[in-house]
Parts: structure tokens; C-alpha cells; sequence
């Protein structure tokens, strides 16, 4: 009943809200949307109209623009989300040892099904009868049988030949292709590196103007995730993972505790497993993901058709839907807001979506999924702030809470309590900027920046009557107020308060 009343309530005005109709309050979108910044989305005019319908992460993705550009729309994401007065992250995408192809045509061209195409390797622009590869290895590591896809996993080629210096592939699905599409080598074969030199290099410019996550791609082991070697969030930015390997689903546990966040790359993680597992691994990642206390991203496909048309499949909206309901922290659009005919618009269909989804969530039903997962702690300090961010959660369901006010300096604290779902909203206030900014991924977060208060007590009571201001509280709110007791104790969460709003 109190999804149902929840969606009535929505056009009531906050002040006729009674105390007997406290379980209609508003509550936002839960569940966070980045969008990849592109030509299609990367003006001023564009990218307020992003975050107006609903971007809360800016995406670049630097395996398909220079340094230089990717930096320009940096800045320009950096000056329009402080004239709108919003904490939007910023998401680089390290390309990885990407295998591409070179440039196709202004335009790009369809592949049709029994078509044989020339492979060679290179970095030089591709043409409909040849196209080069960007991987020197190819004619060593790559043999007659063997199956390539292209792009997001549309388009397939099977190898049938040798011809001097290049490979012969015959099209077994075929599709259009444009700009430099991947091209998926089973990860077994590739003999490279992650992260590689130009993923470093890159990500110190970054770093320089104090980006708030990287997303490391091909990530195999745990290893991987720590040679990128930055300092951990939120001194350094936060890392991404990219589950897209077979080596890495058999690995995951491993790479989700040496990550910040994790993102679920189904374009080559389909290409890697057979495509009737994928949405089960989906559901299985996520699902360690919520164990071990990591925002999860689904990305890949979500609203595909949205490229060009103004609507997406009936398969798409359910796809978005159903990505919500396994608990996913935030959606990614790529295409669809990169190159895309409307940006706004697949953004603004997401976050309906999305927000439709948010509202049929089983909130009662999540503490039970979750005692199944088996919540892990790694270390004294993960302990207690799991038993902490639990007993805030049952506190505020059985008070009937209005937030959980979460005091936090690396937001350790909010994507604890994040994980459990609360029907309360999550309030996250730190005094760390980048910190701020990264809280943006956190699913339910509303961030919150602050100056250091001379005592906890003053930190709280600052807090709860800055969320009153922003219309978030009302006079006569119970809220949880979630926070650890003393500074030198870094990640651990050891107080929590009931605290009337006055």
C-alpha cells in the first residue's frame, strides 16, 4: 500500500502532507543515471539540459577522443554543474587494451551476412574492403575459426582464411557500423596489459584536475586494479572496474573488494560467455556488488534504439526496469547521449523508467534477499559500520523515519547504508568535495557539502537544518543521524541518533 499511496501523493503540496500521511512523502529518483558525454551532448546548452532531465554522472569515454577534447569537456561539465548548483560526477573510461578498428568513413557502413571482409593490423582508417585492427598481435594470436564481433556485439565475423598480410572474416551477423567500433578478441588469446602505459598517462591529466572516478577496462584480477596505483577514495578518484572478462567473473569477489564501484560491460562480457548466462551474470554481480558494499552499474544497450528514434522498445523500457528491481546503483547510457538525435530525451526516458521502477521496488522484501548474501566484512572497522548501518536501517523503517542523515568524509558511510535500500531517504553530508561529488553514484544519495564543525554534536544538528532548508525535512521529522564518533577513526561508523526535526 505505501508504494500505491506514494504515487498517488506525488502532486500534493508538501505543507498539506499530515502527520497521519507520513508514509505518502516524496521521495526522488533512487536509482542514478550517467550519461556519455559526446558531440552529440557536449555544449553548455546540451549538457544543462542533461543534468535538467536527470544526469547525475558525466561520462567520457577517452578511446574515442584526444586528450585535449576530453579535457575541454571536463571543464565544461566542471563550470555548468556549478551555474546549476549540482554535484555531477565525472566518470573517465580508460580505453584499456581496447582492440578497435580503424576510423570508418564520415558516416560509417553496414556489413551485410555472407560478406567477406580483409582484417589487418594497424591504426590507419578502415574502408569497406579492409579494415585494420588496432592489435599488432592479430595474425599471431587470432586463427581460422575463430569468431569477432564488432562494436557492441551486433556484428560477427568468423574467420575462414589467411591471405598474406591479413585475415579473410566472413559476416555471420551483420549490422552498421560507425566511428571505431571495438572489436572483440576472446580475452584468453590477448597478450596485453591492463591497465596499459596510455591508461596511466591519461589518467594523470586527470588526476591533475582532480577527476572523481576512472573506469579501468579489461580488468582481469585484482592485480589490475591495483597497478593503476592511485591513492584511495577520496584522496584519488574513485576506481571503477569493468566486468567484461571471463577471467574476471572468476574472479570477482577479489576485484570488487580492490575497486570502488563496479560497472557490468555486458557488450564484451556477452562476446565472452554465452548469451543465455549474461543476465544471470548481471544479477550475480550485482548481488556481490551489494555484499561487499559497491555501487553497481549496469551499462550496454539499455536504450539502444534511442540513438536515432525518440522512443525506445517495449524490451528496452523492461530491460531498465528489471536492472532496478536487481539492484543496480546506476544506469549508464552511451551511444544514446554520445551520438544520439536527442540526448535530452533518452536521458528524461531513463529517469522515468528508472524512477516507475523506484517506486515498485521491494523495499520489505530487500532485508531478506540480503541476509542471503551474506554481508561481508573485511576488516574491525567494515564490522561495525555493517552493524551500524543495519541497525539505522531498522530503526528508521520501524520509526518511520523520514531520512537517514549520514555524516561522512569518504562516504564509506552512505554506500553502506546505500546497500540496504532504505524506504528513508539517504542524506549524505561530508566536507570533502570530491567526496561530494562521487556520492552522485551512490544509489538514494542526496549529497550534501559542508564546512568542519567544531563537535560531532554541531556537525548534526548543522546537517539536519541544512536538509530542512532544502525542503528535504519538515518541523516534526524523525530522522537517523548516522556518523562515526571520531575523526582518527577514518572509515568506521560507531553512532547513531534519533533526532526530532524543530
Amino acid at each position: 500500500m505505501r508504494r500505491i499511496w506514494k504515487r498517488l501523493d506525488r502532486d500534493a503540496e508538501p505543507d498539506t502532507v499530515g502527520a497521519m500521511d507520513r508514509p505518502t512523502r516524496l521521495m526522488d529518483r533512487r536509482t542514478k543515471i550517467i550519461a556519455t558525454i559526446g558531440p552529440a551532448s557536449d555544449s553548455e546548452a546540451a549538457l544543462k539540459g542533461l543534468i535538467h532531465a536527470g544526469m547525475d554522472v558525466a561520462r567520457l569515454g577517452l578511446a574515442h577522443e584526444s586528450l585535449e577534447t576530453a579535457l575541454e569537456r571536463f571543464h565544461r561539465i566542471r563550470r555548468v554543474a556549478a551555474d546549476v548548483d549540482r554535484p555531477i560526477g565525472i566518470l573517465v573510461d580508460l580505453p584499456g587494451p581496447k582492440v578497435r578498428l580503424g576510423q570508418l568513413p564520415d558516416g560509417g557502413f553496414a556489413l551485410t551476412e555472407g560478406e567477406e571482409v580483409l582484417l589487418e593490423p594497424g591504426d590507419g582508417p578502415s574502408s569497406t574492403e579492409r579494415l585494420t585492427v588496432s592489435y599488432d598481435q592479430l595474425l599471431r594470436d587470432v586463427q581460422v575459426e575463430d569468431a569477432l564481433t564488432f562494436g557492441d556485439g551486433a556484428v560477427v565475423a568468423r574467420v575462414v582464411d589467411r591471405r598474406g598480410d591479413a585475415l579473410v572474416a566472413r559476416v555471420v551477423h551483420g549490422g552498421p557500423l560507425r566511428g571505431r567500433p571495438g572489436v572483440h578478441i576472446p580475452s584468453d588469446r590477448l597478450r596485453v596489459a591492463t591497465p596499459t602505459d596510455e591508461d596511466l598517462r591519461l589518467l594523470d591529466a586527470f588526476i591533475e584536475v582532480d577527476v572523481d572516478m576512472a573506469a579501468l577496462s579489461f580488468v582481469r584480477s585484482a592485480h589490475d586494479v591495483r597497478r593503476i596505483g592511485t591513492e584511495p577514495h577520496p584522496r584519488g578518484p574513485l576506481v571503477v572496474a569493468k566486468i567484461e572478462t571471463r577471467a574476471a567473473v572468476e574472479n570477482l569477489d577479489a576485484i570488487i573488494e580492490a575497486s570502488g564501484a563496479i560497472m557490468v560491460a555486458r557488450g564484451d562480457l556477452g562476446a565472452e560467455c554465452a548469451i543465455e548466462d549474461l543476465p544471470h551474470l548481471q544479477k550475480r554481480i550485482i548481488q556481490r556488488c551489494i555484499a561487499l558494499g559497491r555501487p553497481a552499474i549496469t551499462a550496454t544497450q539499455m536504450l539502444e534504439s534511442m540513438v536515432a528514434a525518440p522512443t525506445p522498445t517495449r524490451a528496452e523500457a523492461s530491460d531498465v526496469a528489471n536492472a532496478v528491481f536487481d539492484g543496480s546503483s546506476a544506469l549508464m547510457l552511451s551511444g544514446e547521449t554520445a551520438i544520439g538525435d536527442d540526448p535530452v530525451n533518452a536521458v528524461a526516458t531513463m529517469a522515468r523508467i528508472a524512477d516507475r521502477a523506484d517506486d515498485e521496488f521491494d523495499y520489505p522484501g530487500w532485508a531478506g534477499q540480503l541476509a542471503a548474501l551474506h554481508l561481508h566484512s573485511s576488516s574491525e572497522e567494515d564490522a561495525v559500520t555493517n552493524a551500524m548501518t543495519m541497525a539505522a536501517w531498522r530503526a528508521a523503517a520501524e520509526t518511520d523515519a523520514a531520512a537517514i542523515v549520514c555524516i561522512s568524509r569518504t562516504g564509506f558511510t552512505v554506500r553502506s547504508i546505500a546497500r540496504l535500500r532504505p524506504e528513508a531517504k539517504v542524506l549524505g553530508f561530508t566536507n570533502d568535495e570530491r567526496t561530494y561529488r562521487q556520492l552522485s553514484l551512490s544509489w538514494g544519495a542526496t549529497p550534501f557539502l559542508v564546512s568542519s564543525a567544531a563537535s560531532l554534536e554541531e556537525l548534526a544538528t548543522t546537517a539536519v537544518g541544512i536538509a530542512k532548508a532544502g525542503g528535504h525535512l519538515r518541523t516534526g521529522d524523525l530522522v537517523a543521524v548516522l556518523s562515526g564518533s571520531r575523526e582518527e577513526r577514518g572509515r568506521m561508523t560507531d553512532t547513531l541518533r534519533l533526532v526530532r526535526v524543530t
